[in-house]
């Protein structure tokens, strides 16, 4: 059995396309081979997609976007685990087109996702962090969640990172009490701390429209969250500086000090979620791919977590991507027995992405005709 395990190719097409798209070559070119399709996520895009086969059923709900405007929008839910998606309500995608919001984008939004599923007795709840709006240390998050915030003449706060500068105090007692017995996971695939240089404003507000006044009011706001944060729980300063706590815009900053989450590798608890590895006991080879694969692939990213989950099953993989820029040397860091790019069966980069269901296929075909040359 081959398994095709690919993330999204961005720009292009889903998970789920991509993964349709290199089996339906590979059955093209060897029809008696058993495929698997079982596109993935490091917690980002088609977070929610990719689980639908394996059991989970969407809830939805109205909610409200990034900016406040009224939003129906989903989570998923199998047995007492729900998974929630920071892009379905709090992402750059629900913004209205061409309109960026730095100072005023929310996770409020998400924060009512998840207290809607704990209130509807969910006991774990997987967070996917990615593709965010906000830069608000997740305050609008543990606001959607119960928690009370001030400002200095003691009416509540208004939402997103840019009014963090005048707030006066915090209570989270109603945020821990409704996550008092849960479980909450968040999928993050980046290190960055809270704040700094390598913060949340610093390093992802400019892919938010911040301008640098903007990034300095941010960071500022998100300083003066925490030193609130401090009142209620003392190790806060401590959590912000933890590595992955800047994702989202802090949002992982706020699910860690008022939920008690913890922070996984996205990409492995997808894997758990989809039980990749019962899969993998009967599996020749695995297909794993996205739109590019460069040095930050070796960061984790979901083809290396496919890879490694692969490599310690004894099955072979081979990944495809848009393009490559990994040298031969940093793919078999990655385990990979073998590396298609796109652009080398269409040189146009813009062309490659238009077609790349097509060339997908085609690389398929390819890869079934030559799968038995990889063990």
């Amino acid at each position: 059995m081959i398994i095709v395990a690919p993330d999204s190719f961005k720009g292009s097409l889903s998970a789920p396309a991509a993964a349709a798209a290199i089996a339906r070559g590979i059955r093209q070119a060897s029809p008696d081979v058993e495929v698997l399709e079982m596109p993935v996520s490091d917690g980002g895009d088609s977070l929610l997609e990719v689980l639908e086969p394996a059991g989970f059923r969407p809830v939805t709900i109205e909610t409200s976007g990034p900016i406040g405007a009224p939003l129906d929008t989903s989570y998923a839910v199998r047995g007492d685990t729900a998974v929630v998606e920071l892009a379905a309500a709090s992402g750059l995608n629900q913004l209205p087109a061409g309109h960026l919001a730095p100072l005023d984008a929310t996770s409020y939004g998400t924060g009512v996702l998840m207290r809607d599923a704990i209130e509807r007795g969910a006991r774990r709840i997987v967070l996917g962090l990615g593709g965010s709006a906000c830069t608000d240390g997740g305050a609008g998050l543990l606001e959607g969640l119960g928690a009370e915030l001030r400002d200095l003449n003691g009416g509540q706060l208004g939402r997103g990172g840019g009014v963090l500068r005048v707030l006066s105090s915090v209570d989270l007692r109603p945020c821990l009490r409704l996550c008092d017995g849960v479980e909450v996971v968040l999928a993050c695939d980046v290190d960055n701390p809270l704040f700094g240089p390598t913060g949340a404003a610093t390093v992802f507000g400019p892919q938010k429209g911040a301008s640098r006044d903007d990034i300095r009011a941010l960071e500022a706001g998100l300083h003066q969250w925490v030193e609130c944060c401090e009142t209620a729980h003392p190790v806060a300063g401590a959590l912000a500086e933890r590595p992955g706590a800047g994702a989202a815009g802090g949002t992982a900053f706020g699910a860690l000090a008022g939920c008690g989450a913890t922070i996984a590798r996205g990409i492995d608890l997808v894997l758990e979620l989809l039980d990749f590895d019962r899969a993998l006991e009967t599996a020749s080879l695995v297909v794993t791919g996205e739109g590019r694969l460069d040095t930050q692939s070796l960061r984790g990213k979901a083809p290396a977590g496919v890879a490694a989950h692969a490599r310690a099953a004894g099955v072979p993989v081979v990944a495809v991507a848009g393009r490559v820029d990994l040298r031969q040397t940093e793919a078999r860091t990655l385990g990979l027995a073998a590396t298609y790019a796109l652009t080398d069966l269409c040189a146009d980069q813009q062309q490659a992405m238009s077609d790349a269901a097509d060339l997908l296929t085609q690389v398929g075909a390819r890869i079934g005709r030559e799968s038995g040359s990889y063990s």
